[in-house]
């Protein structure tokens, strides 16, 4: 079975890449773009649509403020990659958000960038998925009828593809991802040709329609409230920045100057692509209305839409207007819009794995989540991301509209603290800095991060006051429940580090022997229950006793070594080689041939563990070594012996009579006719047994 299952796994995924290949995974800058950009430059898809449908509830007169609302949409997206080519120069270990506004910011603030980045990645992979099924529902009948079915399965495709590595993940989305951006720029430059320079006139289908205000003859108030609304729509187009500050440890070297040069070139891709879609829009007389009114409020020839019109995407009216409707340019621009679309979930899987490994090194995630796979990916954190988009699209039905509201709140958080966090960073350099020059670059810097904190925080605010009903809500209730979430997590591993920290003074002592036994005993790291296993594998007197790790990253084995020696542990340590990173097989094979060797002598594995007293604590401990001793169970002349460390939390357990204690169920049996009241009397009785056992064995344990 074992066998089959390995067959299936390398057939999805690939065959286990070693430790050492790790450098072939790093990517170049031709494909980090469309690894990492996809989301951003997707975002084109939909960002100038959502101004021209804000706007269009005032009436197309409102229209007129699109450009200026365009306008500072260019300027907060240059004012971000700016600000971001910054944060990869100085925060290059891929913490990104994160890193900085711990750093600068404390640890709550991080935290809170953390819980943020990881909604909004979950809700970018749902939104993006759940769009691209709109594109392709439009034209095929059975994929509207089963959005949520064909969104789950797009996101399984996703997760397999991206199992297989980062690099051949970017490789099969580079060519996609660079068809989208040359098929829109090559829209954008010929429509502009044609209107320039030929004096054409572009007239997209919708132009001659006439659009119902919702809300006429709006105070000044509302008005400017509505343009701001706008405005934050809009800034949609700014989703996916963060992707590459969180990504740098996957560019080639020099890593940051790589880094920052990708995001400079998605920034003014994704501008000439972002004002060209939507002057082109305005210019061909493009009207959009509320998808929820559209039958009502669009009018053709003085007549409402009805509830069959179909109101075509903004990118799918400039390509009829530029190209002509039907045309092999108009069919090819709608495939590759679908397509980005679906695409754009690869920059939450890239992201958010990275995010989590790091989370769960500083002990705020899983220890699992800090795993590398055997195609080197975070494979944990890409199938927990799959898992949370594909109940989010099951939950919501795959409704655009409806995850269109809980997105981007999570994102421009992250951006506002990352920008009060950098504008912190460069105050506390300007302290100790004399260089003039750089001091004037600093403060350059500053004035950046300062005007991108003010405006992404007049967007987060304006978002959370116009989306909070329609489902923002949401948001804030999740990202507050991650970060307590998080910082339980955190207390627990705090909480057991300290437990079992070993003082520089502890030896190995004759003290330390309980009773007698013997073999190979399984190290970690060395903390007491390490030792505990030490000496009580040396009181079972073998003939040959050793220390076995596993060398899984090369600077924790080096360091595991040296204190070894330092400590001078008077037995002797053995490093098993692990080049694909797996800690149960080199095991099996250094046991299997100790067998081999002596076929008529036993071998006793002592494996350390935790007694914890929570369910949920068995979920962050023990998981490898279970795994270990299902495999060692079936060996034959392998014997199997669990060394317990009780955490603290195991003291709720102590003494308490269980339900079926020893005996009590032969005696129920047999006082069953007398009642319960005999029942819990025999309860009490064997408890009292268990108990008085307890004692004896404690005393004896003394005595020796």
């Amino acid at each position: 079975m074992s066998k089959v299952t390995d067959l299936v796994k390398r057939l999805f995924i690939g065959r286990a890449l070693r430790s050492t290949q790790l450098h072939e995974q790093l990517l170049p800058k031709r494909i980090a773009l469309p690894v990492f950009a996809s989301d951003a430059l997707s975002s084109v898809a939909y960002a100038p649509q959502e101004i021209l449908v804000i706007l269009s509830i005032a009436g197309i007169s409102f229209y007129s403020f699109a450009p200026w609302v365009a306008v500072a949409v260019v300027v907060v997206m240059l004012t971000v990659v700016a600000s971001y080519r910054q944060n990869v120069h100085a925060y290059p270990s891929g913490g990104g958000d994160y890193e900085v506004a711990t750093v600068n910011l404390g640890q709550n603030a991080g935290l809170t960038v953390a819980s943020a980045l990881m909604v909004d990645y979950v809700l970018t992979v749902a939104v993006s998925v759940a769009n691209g099924v709109d594109y392709v529902g439009a034209t095929i009948p059975y994929v509207a009828e089963h959005k949520p079915l064909v969104a789950i399965t797009i996101v399984v495709l996703l997760t397999l593809v991206n199992l297989r590595g980062i690099r051949e993940s970017g490789g099969a989305f580079a060519i996609p991802t660079y068809t989208f951006m040359f098929a829109v720029i090559g829209l954008v430059v010929w429509g502009g040709f044609r209107l320039l320079v030929l004096g054409d006139e572009l007239r997209a289908p919708t132009a001659d329609y006439e659009i119902v205000a919702e809300q006429a003859n709006l105070t000044s108030f509302a008005a400017a409230f509505l343009i701001l609304r706008a405005f934050s729509s809009g800034c949609a187009a700014l989703t996916g920045v963060e992707a590459i500050s969180n990504g740098v440890p996957a560019f080639r070297k020099p890593k940051s100057k790589n880094a920052a040069t990708t995001l400079l070139m998605m920034g003014l891709v994704s501008v000439v692509m972002f004002v060209g879609i939507i002057s082109l829009g305005l210019a061909s007389g493009v009207k959009l209305a509320d998808p929820a009114r559209a039958a009502y409020d669009v009018l053709i020839n003085g007549r409402p839409a009805g509830p069959d019109y179909y109101q075509q995407p903004i990118i799918a009216q400039v390509a009829d207007a530029v190209f002509g409707s039907g045309s092999l340019f108009f069919f090819a621009i709608a495939a590759v819009t679908a397509l980005i679309l679906f695409l754009a979930a690869n920059t939450a899987f890239n992201g958010f794995p990275v995010l989590g490994s790091i989370l769960a090194q500083d002990r705020f995630l899983p220890r699992q989540l800090h795993t590398r796979g055997d195609r080197l990916a975070f494979s944990n954190g890409i199938i927990f991301l799959a898992a949370a988009a594909c109940l989010l699209l099951w939950g919501f039905d795959a409704d655009v509209s409806r995850l269109l509201n809980l997105y981007i709140v999570g994102v421009f958080v992250s951006f506002t603290l990352s920008q009060i966090g950098m504008v912190r960073h460069w105050t506390r350099h300007l302290k100790t800095e004399t260089d003039s020059s750089a001091r004037r670059q600093m403060r350059r810097s500053r004035v950046i991060n300062f005007f991108g904190g003010v405006m992404t925080g007049v967007v987060l605010v304006v978002v959370l006051l116009t989306k909070f009903t329609h489902g923002a809500w949401i948001v804030c209730v999740a990202m507050p429940l991650l970060f307590l979430m998080m910082k339980a997590i955190h207390r627990h591993y705090e909480k057991v580090a300290r437990e079992l920290a070993v003082s520089e003074d502890a030896q190995m002592d004759e003290s330390m022997l309980p009773a007698r036994n013997h073999a190979v005993v399984l190290v970690s790291k060395i903390h007491k229950p390490t030792l505990r296993a030490l000496a009580y594998a040396r009181a079972t007197r073998p003939s040959t006793l050793e220390a076995l790790t596993v060398g899984v990253e090369g600077e924790e084995a080096r360091i595991l070594q040296e204190e070894w020696e330092r400590r001078g542990i008077p037995v002797p340590l053995k490093m098993l080689d692990s080049p694909y990173r797996e800690i149960t097989r080199p095991i099996l094979e250094y046991v299997k041939s100790l067998r081999r060797r002596s076929p008529r002598d036993v071998v006793t594995v002592y494996i350390p563990e935790y007694v914890v007293g929570h369910w949920w604590e068995h979920l962050l401990h023990n998981q490898s070594a279970l795994r270990l001793k299902g495999r060692l169970l079936f060996q034959p002349g392998v014997m199997v012996t669990s060394v317990p460390w009780q955490l603290h939390s195991s003291d709720r357990l102590k003494g308490r009579p269980e339900r079926y204690a020893p005996n009590a169920v032969r005696r129920r049996q047999r006082e069953a006719p007398a009642g319960e009241a005999r029942y819990d009397e025999a309860v009490r009785e064997a408890a009292a047994e268990e108990s008085a056992r307890d004692e004896m064995a404690r005393g004896e344990d003394g005595k020796a």
